[in-house]
């Protein structure tokens, strides 16, 4: 652990100095990668300092009762071993999951893309309900949501509904939300009080920025039509939407929520950004998942992953086996126990994965 440390800290020193130099500062790509680094190894090395002064505390403490010449200092480094070496335990477990490999995309900013699935206007309603739920969340960090893209219903839901959220580690606390989301309650347009089973599926892609995809012109279709659905006076009689088609993948990706051709363009170029990098986080993920099976980072999309039942208040997570009787808090976007949960089944699975190796 120690010959590890000491690594580290000297990673952590170098990367301090580069920070400092004229040419990085003048490369901003440079100086994200440098600094988001910079932030991941800080935290290891004031980790490291502690465990390093809890180590020599209990070097010393041994070192008394060894000698055991004084009955008052022999007490009282038998008390300091007895308080420290939990401590120690502690440290060196906290240590160990902060050197597991980090999730490059986990400080980026991410896109999430709902769609209503079976259930018609019901499931078009819940997918409502979950962009609401993940807004008021965003709202609890402090984080920015901005609407890319929406097909909304006559009843006030979407078909599907497109948002960015911008804050830092956005997508370390929202990746583990994408799947099949099913609500179980009475919809307000039945007479006879029957419970029905609706779902709608949630996507959370790690936002891309220019030095993770590079797209070629030629590469791209870009196609402008004129706008339909509610939007002001103008959306109808301007080719203001755009349908960009990746040709390579046969993507497509199309926006029309804004009057402005450009500001339309630069949303689905957005998006299209984020699906090409998720498209690649997946191919490497299910070279892992050949190897070695994640329960909850698996991203499988087509898999139930937790069910929203009305009628008993609970939410129950299946991946992890959670169940939370809170629903209308968690609805209003008090995440936290669900996120830590999931984070913490990860951090486990990838523990016991890297024991193993």
């Amino acid at each position: 652990m120690l010959e590890l440390l000491n690594k580290i800290d000297d990673r952590y020193r170098t990367v301090t100095e580069e920070l400092t130099l004229p040419e990085v500062l003048k490369n901003q790509n440079k100086l994200r990668e440098l600094s988001r680094e910079h932030r991941r190894l800080e935290e290891i090395h004031q980790a490291s300092e502690e465990y390093r002064r809890l180590l020599d505390d209990i070097k010393e403490a041994k070192e008394i009762i060894t000698a055991g010449e004084d009955a008052d200092l022999i007490e009282m480094a038998r008390a300091d071993l007895e308080e420290n070496e939990p401590k120690v335990a502690e440290i060196e477990e906290n240590l160990r999951v902060m050197l597991l490999p980090p999730d490059p995309n986990d400080d980026k900013n991410v896109l999430v893309e709902i769609r209503a699935g079976t259930g018609g206007d019901e499931a078009a309603l819940f997918a409502a309900d979950l962009y609401r739920m993940y807004s008021h969340f965003a709202d609890s960090q402090g984080w920015k949501v901005e609407m890319l893209s929406h097909n909304p219903t006559g009843v006030g839901g979407f078909k599907e509904i497109i948002f960015g959220i911008t804050g830092g580690g956005a997508y370390s606390q929202l990746k583990f939300e994408s799947g099949v989301h099913r609500v179980q309650r009475v919809p307000a347009t039945e007479s006879s009080g029957r419970i029905h089973t609706s779902a709608a599926s949630v996507a959370v892609l790690p936002e891309a920025e220019d030095v993770d995809i590079n797209l070629k012109d030629a590469d791209l279709k870009v196609d402008v039509y004129r706008s339909s659905g509610p939007g002001g006076q103008s959306v109808n009689t301007t080719d203001s939407a755009v349908r960009i088609t990746h040709l390579p993948t046969g993507l497509v990706v199309t926006c029309q929520d804004e009057k402005s051709q450009l500001k339309n363009k630069v949303k689905a170029m957005k998006v299209l950004r984020a699906r090409l990098l998720d498209r690649a986080i997946h191919e490497q993920q299910s070279k892992i998942a050949a190897e070695r099976k994640s329960m909850v980072g698996s991203g499988d999309r087509s898999a139930k992953i937790r069910t929203y039942n009305y009628p008993q208040g609970r939410v129950t997570d299946h991946r992890i086996g959670l169940t939370l009787h809170k629903l209308p808090a968690i609805l209003s976007g008090d995440l936290k126990e669900l996120i830590d949960a999931l984070r913490q089944h990860d951090r486990a699975d990838r523990l016991a994965a890297a024991s193993a190796e």
